[in-house]
């Protein structure tokens, strides 16, 4: 090593020194010339030997420089021009204005130079214009990471291949738990003998045995109606790809022998244990069962829920012992509680506010005061008559309290129930939910992600007609006393008659046996035609909407309504029931904007296509045949293309949910 970076140069203190040697060399002068002469010598020769040093030193400094210099230069433009690392300067419109020897092997021609930036891959522009400093691409089969430097106009491109190849093979290799469950097995098999049950056990088990065998998949059967299924994510992966065939392979099995039986499958996926994976697959099932089974629910651990199949209207398997516990249960928890609150959806419709009318006469039944949350500015036209009548009934109308209302009301002790939704975001009053710990949830709706935490009981029956529906069948198990006016058995009735379409949708033999109930307590049928009425000029609106209706594919038609002209989701939804009784028609979309300023699409179909999938793909939920989503920051354009582009991918890629 040279000595300068031993011992820094110290040139400018020896100078110092050798000018105060001077001064004493005179004062040594005049007294004693003889030895001024000598150390005038001595002191030359040292100034000789320190200068001469000096330049020797700086001589070698600047030689190793030199030297290093060189070698930097040679080995940045080796670097440069040979290391397997691709570096690209760009222009301004994105063309290729150099690029190292390395890029040269992704191009059959001589040099990428002059070229586009399209040409290595389409997403290179975009992610540039967006600011972004990195980006992953495929580049001729390789996985390429590339840093962005825009304000230098550069790429550089790191070849990942083989580190993504291993981390796939990590994820590929990760377990996966199933817990696969046969809906309404006991149900079906309860009245069979033994030779019966036996043969559906037996085809059952063997579809799932050879579906099991052709993807690699451990499968055991733990009880009558429940396997465990075990496999890696990339059998997963190739699960997904062919949509869950399974399904529609034991559907239509069974359903050729006039046996509703079909399946449900809870999956739990994610990088954590076996027993945290196990409660992954568990609650996975607990949601796809409480959609109404037929169906795939697969968990991951971020807690986000993917869903397939869901084809079939669920079957109707509660029976009236479940009715006769969930209105004991009701009744204990009444009166046990303060007071009782009761609370639909925003926008309610005449089942929200029907099913809070039955649930008030709960409370009423077991003389315990009870309260309906109703914002008067959140009333929409399609309930305005039935509100305007309860208004008129004094014994009624003052149990309607406003939201902030029952915030001053509600209590520890108090009783909260949510009727028709069980989303925390669409509760009529969210604040009240962290105001009380005793929660029900009374509702119709197939289960989503989004559910209220921790209720304290929850009656929800996917295949249910309407909320109205289930809180009837409570009501004929409540206290003797209890006594249900013309007024409020109508209203029960207009909920079920207009989830229904006049017992036309989701119509069950429970829904008839509701309905009579409420007839012998004096529901009028006329009075509730009359709260269905609709006034001449909505009819109109509604006629222009419908006129903006074109086919899409076969059976399905979409209608699309002008930017800037704005309706309520009453109208959006009449539009699209009026298009499904249209000769042809299997499905019906309606897009328009609503009051609120977002994108409103209501979606209705006949059975055969599964609305409910489609819209929760746009955020949305609902039931198969009956469903809509709100979107915000878009336009009708954007949200007509979205939509087009999920239909394609449901009948082209399967029906995914």
């Amino acid at each position: 090593m040279p000595n300068f970076f031993k011992k820094p140069t110290m040139s400018g203190h020896l100078w110092i020194i050798y000018v105060i040697s001077l001064i004493l060399l005179a004062f040594i002068w005049y007294y004693q010339w003889m030895l001024g002469l000598m150390m005038t010598l001595f002191l030359a020769a040292s100034i000789f030997y320190s200068v001469r040093t000096e330049q020797h030193m700086i001589h070698e400094t600047e030689e190793y420089i030199s030297t290093l210099s060189y070698r930097v230069k040679k080995v940045g433009e080796e670097a440069l021009l040979g290391m397997p690392l691709g570096i690209i300067l760009y222009s301004e419109d994105y063309k290729i204005e150099w690029a190292n020897p390395y890029m040269n092997q992704f191009t059959d021609e001589d040099t990428i130079v002059g070229q586009s930036l399209k040409k290595l891959s389409d997403q290179l522009i975009p992610r540039i214009k967006e600011d972004e400093n990195e980006v992953w691409i495929n580049v001729d089969g390789y996985k390429m990471q590339t840093i962005i430097k825009k304000e230098e106009r550069l790429l550089y491109l790191f070849d990942r291949t083989k580190q993504t190849e291993i981390h796939n093979l990590y994820k590929n290799e990760q377990t996966v738990l199933s817990i696969i469950f046969l809906d309404n097995y006991e149900e079906i098999t309860q009245g069979m003998d033994d030779t019966a049950k036996s043969h559906i056990n037996s085809q059952v088990t063997s579809i799932l045995n050879k579906w099991a065998g052709e993807y690699g998949i451990y499968l055991k059967r733990t009880s009558q109606e429940r396997f465990i299924a075990v496999m890696n994510h990339e059998i997963l992966q190739s699960l997904e790809k062919a949509k869950f065939e399974i399904l529609d392979e034991v559907r239509e099995l069974i359903t050729d022998q006039n046996v509703p039986l079909t399946l449900s499958f809870g999956i739990g996926v994610g990088e954590v244990s076996l027993p945290e994976l196990g409660e992954l697959a568990q609650s996975s099932l607990d949601l796809a069962l409480g959609r109404g089974g037929d169906q795939v629910a697969i968990k991951d651990d971020s807690g986000k829920v993917r869903f397939y199949g869901g084809k079939t209207n669920p079957m109707e398997k509660r029976t009236r012992v479940r009715a006769r516990v969930i209105s004991h249960a009701m009744k204990e928890l009444v009166q046990e509680s303060e007071t009782v609150l009761i609370m639909g959806h925003k926008s309610p419709d005449m089942d929200s506010i029907g099913a809070s009318i039955g649930i008030l006469k709960i409370a009423q039944a077991n003389e315990k005061r009870g309260a309906i949350v109703l914002d008067p500015d959140d009333i929409g036209t399609g309930v305005q008559r039935m509100v305007e009548e309860i208004q008129k009934d004094e014994d009624l109308w003052p149990h309607f309290i406003t939201p902030e209302d029952a915030m001053e009301l509600v209590t520890n002790e108090s009783l909260l129930v949510v009727v028709d939704t069980h989303k925390p975001s669409l509760v009529m009053e969210e604040k009240l939910l962290s105001k009380t710990e005793h929660v029900v949830v009374i509702d119709h709706h197939r289960r989503a992600e989004e559910f209220i935490s921790d209720p304290t009981l929850v009656y929800m029956e996917p295949y249910a007609s309407s909320t109205a529906e289930l809180v009837t069948e409570l009501l004929e198990y409540q206290p003797k006393k209890l006594k249900l006016s013309m007024l409020e058995s109508t209203a029960l009735l207009a909920g079920i008659i207009v989830d229904t379409k006049s017992f036309t949708l989701r119509t069950g033999s429970r829904t008839f046996d509701a309905a009579s109930y409420l007839r012998s307590k004096g529901a009028d049928t006329v009075q509730v035609q009359k709260f269905m009425k609709e006034d001449l000029d909505v009819y109109v609106r509604r006629s222009k909407l419908i006129e903006k209706a074109d086919i899409y594919r076969d059976g399905i038609v979409i209608a699309a309504g002008d930017e800037g002209q704005t309706y309520g989701p009453v109208i959006i939804a009449q539009a699209a029931d009026t298009l499904l009784t249209m000769s042809g028609i299997v499905a019906s979309f309606v897009i328009s904007e609503r009051d609120d300023g977002r994108i409103g699409i209501s979606a209705r179909s006949l059975g055969d296509i599964n609305v409910q999938v489609i819209m929760e793909r746009m955020n949305g939920g609902g039931h198969l045949t009956n469903a809509a989503t709100q979107l915000e920051d878009t336009t009708i354009e954007d949200a007509k293309a979205l939509l087009q582009d999920i239909i394609d991918e449901y009948f082209e890629g399967g029906e995914a949910e």
